[in-house]
């Protein structure tokens, strides 16, 4: 179990490892980063480029239990930025929990495994092992994020050679299958469905969801990389995170509802990640939206800068992480929703 702060620094470019100066600025070291949540500028599709430059850039400057999330696509209003989650086991007065992350990786997925029931396993394996790390309770999990693969032109010819059915004859399909997989095997591990009903919803089934999983995909990995935040009586920081579900692209009320709770706690928002898609009705309360027929620019990233603007405009500020996609993470047309904040000082505290 590592207490945490989090650290968001703005970025010039998908290479940008400036963080890194920002980071020893506040006494932590490279060896203290958990995690690099990042938003890089490309276009969040199979050939997104710009993930595949960030990942090379950070990860041989981390240790190796370290993971990489680097969600590409910073479309309308969006920023990049990187989040870094740290290890700061530092016991602030005042504070009798705090917030708390593990980080892991799966195996290796074989290109067959990918969007499949394998992939589900493999996931749900990992979280259940984090969870155990943080001991923690299942409500007490705020948001579970996963880097996860896709597969390419080339794993596709592959397989289909070895007289193997992919789970999507198109790339940019396999991207939505791999996330489903990913957050199916989330929910599975924190008790959110049962295997069978996430085997199922992998066959079509849309009403089986988790709320705090995040799952983008890449080609610049094999593995999925998986996060845990959750809050934790074994640490006494100021951070604090919520969660919830929007249930469109323009729930306003959901989020709002969010950030109610943190000012009635006093709490200032430090970040705000959240999942977002077109509607798979193709329509947002009633009206039709054209998301999914426009042939020049791919849905998700329609939804990142619909979502995108809707959540800077109540954080304040463009440098927020939002993933397109979110196959049964949240519920559909809608997506999941994590704020993290911190609390005030108590009086006579020393944060």
């Amino acid at each position: 179990m590592s207490a945490v702060t989090l650290i968001t620094v703005p970025t010039s470019g998908p290479d940008d490892t400036g963080a890194l100066d920002a980071l020893a600025g506040t006494g932590y070291g490279t060896g203290d980063v958990l995690s690099v949540i990042g938003k890089t500028e490309g276009n969040g599709c199979v050939n997104d480029f710009s993930r595949t430059l960030a990942a090379a850039a950070w990860e041989h400057q981390l240790p190796d239990s370290a993971v990489t999330v680097f969600s590409g696509g910073t479309e309308g209003v969006l920023s990049p930025h990187v989040n870094l989650l740290v290890r700061d086991e530092t016991r602030h007065d005042g504070f009798d929990r705090g917030l708390v992350a593990a980080a892991g990786r799966t195996r290796p997925l074989e290109p067959g495994e990918v969007g499949r029931a394998e992939q589900v396993d493999a996931v749900t394996d990992t979280v259940s092992t984090l969870v155990s790390e943080l001991g923690v309770s299942s409500d007490d999990i705020h948001f579970v994020l996963v880097k996860c693969p896709l597969l390419t032109s080339d794993k596709i010819a592959a397989l289909r050679a070895a007289d193997v059915q992919p789970a999507a004859d198109d790339t940019y399909e396999s991207m939505g299958r791999s996330r489903a997989a990913s957050a199916l095997g989330i929910a599975v591990a924190l008790g959110e469905c049962e295997r069978a009903s996430a085997l199922e919803a992998l066959a079509g089934r849309g009403d089986v969801s988790s709320a705090r999983a995040s799952a983008s995909a890449g080609a610049e990995l094999e593995d999925c990389h998986v996060l845990v935040v959750a809050e934790s009586e074994a640490a006494a920081n100021p951070l604090r995170a919520l969660h919830g579900e929007m249930s469109d692209a323009i729930d306003v009320a959901a989020v709002r509802a969010l950030l109610d709770e943190v000012d009635r706690r006093g709490g200032t928002v430090r970040q705000i990640f959240a999942k977002a898609e077109a509607d798979p009705a193709g329509a947002v309360r009633g009206l039709r939206h054209t998301m999914l027929t426009d042939s020049d620019v791919n849905s998700t990233r329609h939804a990142r800068a619909a979502v995108g603007g809707l959540l800077s405009a109540l954080k304040g500020d463009g440098a927020v992480y939002v993933s397109g996609g979110a196959e049964h993470q949240g519920r559909p047309g809608g997506g999941s929703i994590t704020v993290v904040f911190e609390l005030p000082s108590p009086a006579g505290g020393d944060v």
